[in-house]
């Protein structure tokens, strides 16, 4: 065991000493006053495969929820505009079939229920998951059940929080219902 934990501890330290160019590597002694000996081969077949000097500096965007609120958060979110424009076919509700507007921020448009529409997309939209998720089709090859939950179609277009939309839904297979599901009360609830 002890020799097990020597084995890693040496290792990492070999693995350091061959990143770091002779130029940076000194000794610290009174003893020494020149170069520490590098650990990377300097002829032969091995010599080629010096590993690179350190990370590349990059600049990367940061998740929503890593970036201290630099970057698109909740206020920037909702200055954004939010239209959409709900067409329902077939729901075999009364009322609910027909092309409605939605307007959020402030709430207007011809939707039945656009307060509470608007709500459940600024929810949709404080988290991360949902703003990836809201009105993402389900993928091809997904699994699903082979559940029938009638002949409603929805399609929904426009701005959402500045992005833009263009998606279907219908409640052919479980995965679809699910997906209705989770849009209302922008989509109607038909259950």
């Amino acid at each position: 065991m002890l020799r097990r934990l020597a084995l890693t501890a040496v290792v990492p330290l070999a693995v350091l000493a061959a990143a770091l160019p002779l130029s940076t590597a000194t000794a610290s002694g009174a003893a020494s006053s020149g170069p520490v000996p590098s650990a990377a081969p300097t002829s032969g077949p091995f010599a080629a495969a010096r590993p690179a000097l350190g990370p590349r500096p990059m600049t990367l965007p940061l998740p929503g929820f890593l970036d201290r609120g630099e970057g698109t958060g909740a206020d920037e979110a909702d200055e954004a505009p939010t239209r959409l424009t709900v067409s329902v076919e077939n729901t075999g509700v009364p009322g609910a079939d027909g092309t409605f507007e939605l307007e959020c921020g402030p709430t207007g448009g011809t939707h039945p229920d656009g307060q509470a529409a608007c709500e459940r997309l600024a929810e949709a939209g404080s988290t991360r998951a949902g703003r990836q998720e809201m009105f993402r089709e389900t993928p091809e090859g997904t699994m699903c059940t082979m559940i029938h939950g009638g002949d409603a179609f929805a399609r929904i277009v426009g701005t959402w929080e500045g992005r833009a939309v263009d998606t279907t839904a219908s409640r052919r297979d479980g995965c679809e219902i699910a997906r209705w599901n989770s849009l209302v009360p922008v989509l109607p609830d038909v259950r």
